[in-house]
């Protein structure tokens, strides 16, 4: 679609770096290229807008795909299988509390403690090699390691937690704030010690049609947690991502207020264009895309996945506020699936390439 020579041409036009044109918009300002959101990976044409830093002392949000599952630092077995790409998930059956037992949670829970003594700048030093950054390219984020909704529901399952919220607050109080004790040493460190330009907190509290707990209940039982475990880098100046996929537009105003400058994945069920109107470049939407099959799939034009890809960026890419991310699911080895994917990558890279200098 771009030739070779349409490419030198962009490349040869830009003048930002990925990291550079990210802060842009950290900084509310207009970049050169529109920044791609990529999950702290490496992604198009070895590129990441930025790249995660650490702390990396636990299993800080199980991203990373176990074929043969894993056990997290709480004693919550994970499984996974090859329709979810291997991404885990805690074990169906196996949950470590319930309605029953909760009260008794400090006689079950396994209870991670912290290293007497943790000398951080080696700690840091270690994961900044680990993290593989180039950062004259790439920005450096650091990573708030506890997500307290999904690592809650870890522990009960599903339908016990939302059910504990009602049936034992206090003791779910008793967990947020134990867990928040756990993390909250290495979030200070790593504000001190890391030298990071932005730091992620992630933590699905929404399906696609509603958010699972009200905003009364997520003010009182996540906020906390959110807030304390933030404050060392809102502190700082140090500006906050935030991950929440469904349609959790409910949560932003509460989120901004503790320093969060972008939402991922922004998500097409929540009113991306009354946000965009409503904050303009205070708040990032990073993504604006929901992967659907087109009607006859597979058997789809290449012009057919691309012009949406163009529609999105024109839509909320204008006076800036954005990041971008596409891409299609589907189960590993699909080969339609990749073919999807390779068209859109290249269509979102070189189409937002030198965006706002056109």
């Amino acid at each position: 679609m771009y030739s070779p020579d349409q490419r030198q041409k962009i490349t040869e036009s830009l003048k930002l770096t990925p990291k550079d044109n990210y802060l842009r918009v950290l900084n509310g300002e207009i970049p050169e290229s529109v920044p791609i959101q990529n999950m702290g990976f490496v992604g198009y044409n070895g590129e990441a807008t930025y790249k995660i830093v650490g702390p990396f002392l636990f299993d800080e949000t199980h991203l990373t795909p176990a074929p043969n599952g894993r056990y997290d630092i709480w004693g919550v077995k994970y499984v996974a299988n090859e329709s979810t790409n291997f991404g885990c998930i805690p074990e169906p059956g196996t949950f470590l509390l319930n309605l029953d037992n909760l009260t008794h949670w400090r006689d079950i829970l396994k209870v991670p403690e912290l290293p007497e003594h943790i000398d951080w700048e080696a700690q840091a030093k270690k994961d900044w090699e680990t993290s593989g950054i180039d950062h004259t390219q790439s920005a450096a984020m650091g990573i708030v390691g506890l997500m307290p909704f999904q690592q809650f529901v870890a522990f009960t399952g599903f339908e016990n937690a939302l059910m504990a919220l009602y049936e034992e607050p206090e003791a779910v109080k008793e967990i947020l704030d134990c867990m928040t004790r756990l993390y909250l040493p290495i979030c200070e460190a790593a504000a001190q010690h890391y030298t990071m330009d932005c730091v992620y907190i992630l933590d699905d509290t929404a399906s696609a049609a509603s958010p699972f707990l009200s905003l009364e209940m997520f003010r009182e039982f996540l906020m906390p947690v959110y807030r304390a475990l933030t404050k060392p880098f809102s502190d700082r100046g140090i500006p906050i991502q935030y991950h929440n996929c469904g349609r959790c537009e409910d949560f932003l105003e509460d989120m901004r207020g503790i320093g969060v400058k972008v939402w991922d994945p922004a998500q097409t069920r929540n009113d991306l264009l009354g946000l965009k109107a409503k904050y303009g470049r205070e708040l990032v939407l990073a993504g604006c895309f929901d992967w659907n099959p087109p009607p006859g799939w597979p058997d789809v034009t290449e012009e057919s996945i691309r012009q949406p890809i163009r529609d999105m960026v024109d839509t909320f890419a204008p006076d800036g506020g954005y990041m971008g991310r596409a891409g299609a699911l589907g189960m590993p080895g699909d080969k339609d699936i990749e073919k999807v994917n390779a068209w859109m990558g290249e269509e979102f890279y070189w189409y937002t390439r030198g965006y706002y200098n056109r």
